[in-house]
């Protein structure tokens, strides 16, 4: 049934569903490597700290930047898996014997992320040119110092990249609404 949903999804929209769709799988990808090269570096920093009795500088604050990074780096991947918490329970019953209503609720859902999600962005961007003209720094001057422009960066990129997913989304839920066609397909 998800194919006879495609159906009826314009061509312009597909397009740039594949385009978002390829941007966030990048972005969860940065992530990823992300998480690998902080398991690296708290390990390194284990065995520095056990066998040789020295440990690597600034690993909590690199680990804590890196925490941040990697949810929003992340955040619109599990949006687009179906991976965020909500309650998939009442919305498969809804869909099984309304598909409309269904397409109504999630369009409720998306708008309301929607701005949820503009005003995190619009409050991270004066942070983001705070720490980039400051020149901001996390650590202690003298052991180890690291920028926290390129974080706050990432926040802007990673809810840009859910913003975008959400807009698809409620653009989805609203052509499912004004179509013709009716489905009992509990997909999203």
């Amino acid at each position: 049934m998800q194919n006879q949903q495609e159906n009826i999804l314009p061509s312009w929209f597909l397009f740039v569903r594949t385009v978002v769709d390829s941007i966030t799988s990048l972005l969860n990808i940065i992530g990823t490597l992300l998480i690998v090269g902080v398991m690296v570096l708290v390990n390194s920093d284990v065995v520095g700290r056990g066998v040789f009795n020295s440990p690597i500088s600034g690993v909590p604050e690199i680990v804590s930047m890196s925490i941040v990074a990697i949810v929003f780096l992340q955040v619109a991947q599990a949006f687009r898996k179906g991976r965020l918490t909500r309650s998939e329970a009442f919305l498969n019953f809804v869909g099984k014997y309304n598909f409309k209503f269904r397409s109504f609720i999630d369009l409720i859902f998306s708008l309301a992320a929607i701005g949820l999600i503009w005003k995190l962005l619009a409050a991270s961007g004066p942070l983001f040119l705070k720490a980039w003209t400051r020149n901001t720094f996390e650590g202690t001057v003298g052991d180890f110092i690291a920028p926290i422009w390129p974080v706050k960066l990432i926040i802007l990129i990673g809810c840009t990249a859910l913003l975008a997913q959400l807009i698809l989304y409620a653009i989805k839920a609203i052509i499912e609404l004004i179509s013709k066609q009716e489905f009992s397909d509990d997909t999203v």
